[in-house]
């Protein structure tokens, strides 16, 4: 299954890829060999704290990997404007509260709700998949709550 990305996704994921496997890797084995100096491991907390964190790396290094491997990066001068889709910002009105809200549709692995960018996959991205500026998209939470929003505008 492709992993859907932006470019500026890919580079942040190669950036953090180097990172843990430059600097946070030979830490952690660095700790392990201190740990492991220090005696008796059946006993030895640093130790265990140690490997444990040297498996939280590798399994982060590997998830990393793994997303990189199989990611299809999206192009956004391809990007059509007429409807909602992946990577649009699309500016809305509640129709319930009357208030503007602005939301980007992003891939999963770049959601961040405190810049308005949700992925595609939530409840509210999935309503508004496809609509055109002027329609209206009804939305079920998993709460059971809809929500009634307006397409008011839709860009890159």
């Amino acid at each position: 299954m492709a992993n859907y990305v932006t470019q500026e996704g890919f580079d942040r994921m190669k950036t953090e890829l180097e990172q843990l496997e430059t600097i946070e890797r030979p830490k952690i084995t660095q700790q392990i060999a201190e740990a492991r100096d220090k005696g008796d491991l059946s006993e030895n907390a640093e130790y265990d704290a140690a490997k444990e964190a040297q498996g939280m790396l590798e399994m982060r290094i590997s998830k990393i990997k793994n997303i990189l491997a199989e990611a299809k990066i999206i192009d956004e001068t391809n990007l059509d404007t007429s409807k909602v889709s992946m990577l649009t910002t699309v500016t809305l009105m509640n129709l319930d509260t009357k208030k503007e809200q602005k939301f980007t549709l992003v891939p999963d692995n770049e959601s961040d709700l405190k810049t308005g960018k949700i992925s595609v996959s939530t409840p509210i991205a999935k309503g508004l998949l496809n609509k055109k500026i002027g329609e209206t998209a009804e939305i079920v939470l998993p709460n059971g709550n809809k929500l009634s929003f307006e397409i008011l505008n839709i860009t890159i």
